[in-house]
């Protein structure tokens, strides 16, 4: 193509036996003594027009002017000629790149790509790479994107978020961190992790003069208010008695739930209608959650009989922050549904007051 007009003069003309056309020889190389020509022959058939190349070479000597070199001559037809084509147009890209590797060339006519014949998660994963590009990046951000996009983005984004916020958590008990203020400010950037009935907190913790509860959640569904109640990951949570052989919560377990019983009956009492100072709290028949010790070397009879006795308390929960874990983690793959189906289900139909603990 000619850079003035992007337009180029294409001739095809008649062969002298009138038989078929031709396109005029392009030499593709020359040196003293050999030359490459390549010329199109238009074909025609009773349904459609073939479209073949020859490519001839020939050589000279000091002696002999240029004669045809038929070892070093080939004619492509139509099928073969377009493969050419099509290797030449996938793979001169490539000269542009300086390290090997595997790369993916998409076709892009008129603004709209051809994606036929990619795999989707590959794609996104290279563009993803390429648009974070810092070249690029600043061009994305003044860039009106679509509706689409907008949406799948803010998505990925929601889901990076709590990919993050999960591993901050595994880490941070990975490491034996025992202080309460770590996982209470975990706790409030993070509360869907409490389930996908909680997005937001409440700023307000005092519900009365003296009492200030850890984290207060309204649910999505009807605003009402549950409260969280957080202690240190290293605190028991079970003991066995020998004697009657049967599991019971710890001392710090059980002042946990005494406390708790506190705070919901002040709830009850004074924000079944709004609290004094914040009627937008509404707290009518709140449950509790406490999070306490760890549970990732529990036994199976030891998580059946931490599940035994939350069904036996009314209004209260007790998990683990392994339990809280593994809850983030179940979450986020319910965000990923084609990955892991039949999570979404499991979660859509279990009842709120249920829990796996």
């Amino acid at each position: 193509m000619s850079e003035a007009g992007d337009l180029a003069k294409v001739v095809r003309k008649t062969a002298c036996s009138g038989k078929l056309d031709y396109v005029p020889v392009v030499v593709l190389n020359e040196t003293t003594r050999t030359k490459l020509h390549v010329v199109g022959w238009l074909i025609p058939h009773s349904d459609h027009t073939e479209f073949s190349i020859k490519l001839e070479g020939f050589k000279k000597t000091k002696a002999s002017p240029w004669q045809d070199d038929p070892v070093k001559s080939i004619t492509l037809t139509e099928a073969s000629t377009l493969k050419l084509f099509k290797y030449l147009q996938t793979h001169l890209p490539l000269a542009q790149q300086s390290e090997a590797g595997e790369f993916i060339l998409i076709k892009v006519a008129n603004g709209a790509a051809d994606l036929s014949g990619h795999d989707p998660q590959t794609l996104v994963g290279a563009l993803t790479k390429v648009l974070s590009h810092s070249d690029l990046v600043q061009h994305l951000a003044s860039t009106e994107l679509t509706h689409e996009l907008t949406t799948a983005l803010r998505g990925s984004i929601r889901l990076s978020e709590m990919r993050s916020a999960v591993a901050e958590l595994r880490s941070s008990l990975g490491r034996g961190e025992a202080a309460e203020q770590v996982y209470q400010s975990w706790c409030e950037k993070h509360c869907w992790a409490f389930g996908n009935a909680y997005v937001v907190r409440d700023e307000v913790r005092a519900i009365t003069t003296g009492d200030n509860i850890d984290l207060m959640l309204p649910n999505v569904i009807a605003g009402y208010r549950d409260i969280v109640e957080l202690k240190r990951p290293d605190m028991e949570v079970l003991l066995y008695d020998k004697a009657h052989k049967n599991h019971y919560f710890s001392a710090e377990v059980s002042k946990a739930i005494g406390q708790c019983h506190r705070y919901l009956d002040m709830l009850h009492d004074f924000a079944d209608k709004g609290l004094l100072d914040h009627k937008e709290v509404v707290a009518y028949h709140p449950r509790a959650t406490i999070v306490i010790g760890r549970s990732h070397e529990w036994t199976d009879e030891q998580q059946r009989a931490l599940h035994g006795l939350n069904r036996r308390m009314h209004g209260i929960t007790v998990m683990t922050y392994d339990h809280l874990l593994a809850q983030g983690e179940r979450l986020i793959e319910m965000m990923v549904p084609e990955s892991h189906p039949e999570l979404a289900s499991v979660f859509a139909e279990r009842p709120d007051d249920e829990t796996p603990w």
